[in-house]
C-alpha cells in the first residue's frame, strides 16, 4: 500500500526546508537542481516532438532550473532560446551555476519573448511569489495564455500561489506544471488547479525523511489516508450492526432533500435508515420510500424521544428542514443525544444570528464531535468574522474547527476538510456536475452512514467527500443528485477490490 506522506502538501516555506535539509545532509543544491531540470526535460520530450521551445527564467532557483532544462533540450536536438529576468551577472548561488552551463545567448525577459517559439517553458518565479505581477511581465504572461503554445510551467504556474492556489495579478495557464517532492496546496486549491493543467510530481533527490522534520499537516484526499477505516459487513453481519442512521426532515413541502441524504447514508452502508418527519410530511415521504423507515418527529421533544433509543447511533439534520427556532431545538435535542452527527445546510443557517450558541451545544455532545458541512454561503453566514478575513481556503476551515469544535467540511469544487485540531485534507476528484441542486445533501448522507457503521469522524469526512467525487465521476455529463446514491455502491466495489458488477460489462 502507498505510504499516505505520499500525499502530504507542502507549503512553499516547507518545501524550502526539505530542500535545505536535504542540502544539509550532503546534497549539493546544484544537484538537486539538475535533478530538477533533467526530470522536467523528460516529461516534456515525453510528450511533444522536437519544435522551437523558448525557456523563460526568473532571478531566482526557478530561473535556475530553467538553465538546465534549455541545456539539455539543446543537446536533444531542440532549438532553443533562453529569455532572463535581470541580468546574467546578478544570478546567485545554484542559479548562477546553472545559467554557467548554458552556452548559448541569454536575451531579455519581456513581452516580446515568446518570438516564434511553438513551446514555452515558465519558469519565472515559481510558487514563492509574494507580490502580484504586473507591469511588461503581466503583459507576458497575457501573452503565454492568448498564444495557444503548450506552456509547462517549473514547480509552480508564475502568478499563483503555492500556499493558497490564488492567483496575484494575472498568472500563466499551463498545460503542465512539473512539481518536485511534493505538491503544494496552490496545486490542487481553485483557480490554482486550473492554471496548473496537469500535475505531475517528480523525485528530484530530497530524502523522504525530512517529512518527520517537518510534520505536514496538510494533505490531498485519497483512499490511501483512510480505506482501512471503512467498514464492510463479514460473512456474519446483520443490520443493527451497521448502524442506524437518522436523517431529520422538513415539512410536506421540503422532504426531497432529506430523502437524498437517507437514500445515500444507506448505499454508503448504515443498516438501517429512518426519516424523523414532522407528521404533515409523513405521507410526502412515505410514497417514495420503500427500505427506509418512517418516523413523527414534530419537535424537538419527539426528535429526543426518537433518540433516546441509542441504537440511533448517527443523525443528519439541516436539508430541507427550514431555518427557524424550529429547527435550532431540533439540533440541540440531536446534539444532546450522544449521536453522531453531520449539520447541513439549514442547520447551520439557523444559527446565523447565534453561532455561539451552536458551538456551545457542540462543547457538550458526549463522545465524537460534529462534522458540519456548509458551502461557502453558509460559511460566511455562520463564521462571519473568519469569512471576512479573506484567508486561504484552508486556513479559514482549520479556524473555524477549532472555533465550532467540530470537524469543517468546507465544500466546493477544492473541498477542504479541517479538524479542531488543525488537520486539513483537500479534495480534488469532484467534477463539475456535482454543481447541481440535491448533491450536497447525498455528501450528508454518505458522511453520516459512515458514521452509522463507526467509521471515525474525520475518516468518515474525507472518505464521504471522496466516494461522492467518485460517484459523480461515474455517472458522468448529465447527472442529477437523484443518480448519486446508486452510484455510491459502485466506488464501494472499486474501493473493496471487487471486479464490477456483470451489468457493468
Amino acid at each position: 500500500m502507498t505510504d499516505a506522506s505520499v500525499y502530504a502538501l507542502l507549503s512553499p516555506e516547507q518545501m524550502y526546508r526539505a530542500d535545505a535539509l536535504t542540502i544539509e545532509a550532503g546534497t549539493p543544491g546544484k544537484v538537486l537542481m539538475e535533478a530538477a531540470g533533467a526530470a522536467i526535460a523528460r516529461e516534456i520530450m515525453a510528450r511533444w516532438v522536437v519544435r522551437p521551445a523558448v525557456v523563460l527564467c526568473g532571478p531566482g532557483n526557478n530561473g535556475g532550473d530553467g538553465f538546465v532544462i534549455a541545456r539539455l533540450l539543446k543537446e536533444a536536438g531542440w532549438p532553443v532560446r533562453v529569455a532572463l529576468l535581470g541580468s546574467r551577472e546578478r544570478l546567485k548561488g545554484d542559479a548562477a551555476w546553472a545559467a554557467g552551463t548554458w552556452d548559448g545567448d541569454v536575451e531579455p525577459l519581456n513581452a516580446g519573448s515568446l518570438g516564434d517559439a511553438r513551446l514555452i517553458v515558465d519558469a519565472i518565479f515559481g510558487a514563492g511569489l509574494s507580490k502580484p505581477i504586473e507591469g511588461d511581465m503581466a503583459a507576458l504572461v497575457d501573452a503565454m495564455n492568448r498564444s495557444g503554445r503548450p506552456v509547462i510551467a517549473v514547480d509552480m504556474p508564475s502568478g499563483v500561489d503555492g500556499a493558497s492556489g490564488r492567483a496575484l495579478g494575472t498568472a500563466v495557464k499551463a498545460h503542465l506544471t512539473v512539481t518536485f517532492f511534493r505538491k503544494k496546496p496552490g496545486h490542487v486549491l481553485f483557480p490554482g488547479r486550473i492554471h496548473c493543467g496537469e500535475t505531475v510530481t517528480v523525485d528530484i533527490g530530497i530524502d523522504q525523511s525530512t517529512l518527520k522534520e517537518i510534520d505536514p499537516r496538510v494533505y490531498e484526499n485519497d483512499p490511501v489516508l483512510w480505506r482501512k477505516e471503512l467498514r464492510f459487513p463479514a460473512l456474519e453481519a446483520h443490520k443493527y450492526g451497521r448502524g442506524h442512521l437518522v436523517t431529520v426532515s422538513g415539512d410536506a413541502w421540503h422532504t426531497g432533500a432529506a430523502r437524498l441524504a437517507a437514500m445515500a447514508g444507506l448505499r454508503a452502508g448504515a443498516g438501517l435508515v429512518t426519516i424523523a418527519a414532522p407528521a404533515d410530511a409523513l405521507f410526502a415521504n412515505a410514497p417514495h420510500l420503500t427500505s427506509i423507515m418512517l418516523a413523527e418527529a414534530d419537535d424537538a421533544a419527539a426528535t429526543t424521544r426518537l433518540l433516546s433509543d441509542r441504537r440511533k447511533n448517527a443523525v443528519v439534520i439541516g436539508p430541507g428542514c427550514g431555518v427557524g427556532s424550529r429547527t435550532r431545538a431540533k439540533v440541540r435535542a440531536c446534539l444532546a443525544s450522544g449521536a453522531a452527527m453531520v449539520l447541513d445546510a439549514d442547520a447551520l443557517t439557523s444559527f446565523t444570528a447565534r453561532p455561539q450558541e451552536l458551538f456551545d451545544a457542540i462543547a457538550e455532545l458526549p463522545g465524537r464531535p460534529a462534522i458540519l458541512t456548509p458551502h461557502d454561503g453558509e460559511f460566511a453566514r455562520l463564521f462571519p468574522d473568519i469569512a471576512a478575513t479573506d484567508a486561504p481556503k484552508p486556513q479559514r476551515a482549520k479556524v473555524a474547527a477549532r472555533l465550532s469544535g467540530a470537524n469543517v467540511v468546507l465544500k466546493g469544487a477544492d473541498t477542504v476538510v479541517a479538524t479542531p485540531g488543525g488537520r486539513c485534507i483537500i479534495n480534488s476528484n469532484a467534477p463539475p456536475q456535482l454543481a447541481t441542486a440535491g448533491s450536497g445533501d447525498v455528501l450528508a448522507g454518505i458522511i453520516a452512514g459512515l458514521l452509522a457503521q463507526g467509521v471515525p469522524c474525520v475518516e468518515a469526512a474525507t472518505a464521504g467527500v471522496w466516494i461522492h467525487g467518485a460517484a459523480a465521476t461515474r455517472c458522468g455529463p448529465g447527472m442529477i443528485a437523484e443518480d448519486l446514491p446508486q452510484a455510491i455502491s459502485h466506488v464501494l466495489r472499486s474501493l473493496k477490490g471487487l471486479p464490477p458488477n456483470c451489468a457493468e460489462g
